[in-house]
């Protein structure tokens, strides 16, 4: 066996996919894109999920796209494109996100260049700063001037909350997005087949009866992997927390003082360490470091252990008693965060558990 390696545990991701589908529909809205960003690419666990139910697959890079090629879903581009990039986007994404229109006339012309039509969902920033054509702005030409732009076909208008400037989808602010999805379809006679409501941070929302209902659409990825909305971090019902476990293998267990003996300047990283001294410490370390995980991001499943710190190579924890060795393989959670850079290290083995 490998180490560090990360287990995925496909069947219970897939009861957590069908689970946001079925909550998901409950509530009317069946464009559910399913955001696998998080798996850096990772066929197996992508082809397992993309049965549940999922209208479209997301990713924010091509390069995933194109591996994910032969599932039979239409795949969208979640990052805004460069223009740059137009022809690799129009040939391997369906759809894409954008807010710029020199750019939607770059996938325009690429469009046309490949005798395509790309759809296009319109974003608009309803107050949380990151990607999206101001609420408050005069956005009606823009949207006027993507609808008519040739190799292009307006699919719909979506928000993004939480993700940047931490602000909770309600009733307000998907209300926005309903008032400009009517006034587009008012004054400009068009038709939006999808408004996408935002992402894992709107799951909360499902089942109160507080999503508008001109909300169609979602882009779900943390739900799906943590079992958990994303807005409060509260846990799902009926959902796994558990579907990823990282192991990694013990390579020194010594009793060792626990504070640096000698003048204290900056780490590996530059960073100054707050080091506190509790005296001698059953200390190990562990053959995994910041290079693939942040050892914030981690949970040792056995309580007793506490991690220290890391380098770009090695996890120092405080072994306490529970008896460790060399060569032992201690387990741990994974936050999101945590998750995202282990499954882009190569370093990391990954094992899908089916």
């Amino acid at each position: 066996m490998m180490y560090p390696r990360l287990d995925i545990d496909l069947a219970k991701l897939e009861e957590n996919a069908k689970t946001i589908v079925d909550a998901c529909r409950a509530d009317g809205i069946d464009r559910v894109f399913l955001v696998v960003k998080v798996l850096a690419g990772d066929v197996m666990t992508v082809r397992r999920l993309a049965g549940a139910g999922f209208s479209h697959l997301a990713d924010s890079r091509i390069e995933n796209l194109i591996r994910f090629r032969d599932i039979p879903l239409p795949k969208a581009l979640m990052r805004l494109p460069m223009a740059s990039e137009a022809s690799r986007v129009v040939r391997d994404a369906d759809l894409s996100l954008n807010s710029e229109i020199d750019t939607i006339r770059a996938l325009g012309a690429a469009a046309v260049k490949q005798g395509k039509i790309h759809d296009v969902i319109l974003m608009f920033d309803v107050g949380d700063l990151r990607e999206g054509i101001w609420h408050e702005s005069a956005y009606l030409p823009v949207v006027s001037a993507t609808a008519g732009t040739a190799g292009i076909r307006l699919a719909g208008i979506g928000t993004n909350l939480t993700c940047y400037g931490g602000v909770i989808p309600d009733a307000v602010n998907l209300g926005a997005l309903v008032d400009i999805a009517k006034t587009i379809e008012r004054e400009l006679g068009l038709k939006l087949p999808i408004v996408s409501g935002g992402n894992s941070s709107s799951v909360h929302l499902l089942g109160t009866h507080t999503i508008p209902s001109d909300i169609n659409g979602l882009r779900i990825g943390e739900a799906v992997f943590f079992g958990r909305e994303t807005a409060y971090g509260n846990p799902l019902p009926a959902m796994h927390r558990d579907a990823f476990t990282l192991y990694a293998k013990l390579v020194e267990a010594a009793v060792k003082p626990s504070f640096p003996q000698g003048k204290i300047g900056m780490n590996s990283f530059g960073e100054h360490p707050d080091i506190v001294d509790r005296g001698l410490m059953h200390r190990g370390i562990l053959a995994i470091g910041r290079q693939d995980v942040e050892a914030a991001n981690l949970t040792p499943i056995d309580a007793r252990i506490r991690i220290i710190g890391a380098s770009s190579d090695h996890l120092i924890v405080d072994l306490r008693d529970t008896g460790h060795h060399v060569g032992d393989v201690l387990a741990f959670h994974v936050d999101y965060a945590g998750l995202l850079r282990l499954m882009t290290s190569r370093y990391v083995h990954k094992r899908h558990r089916h």
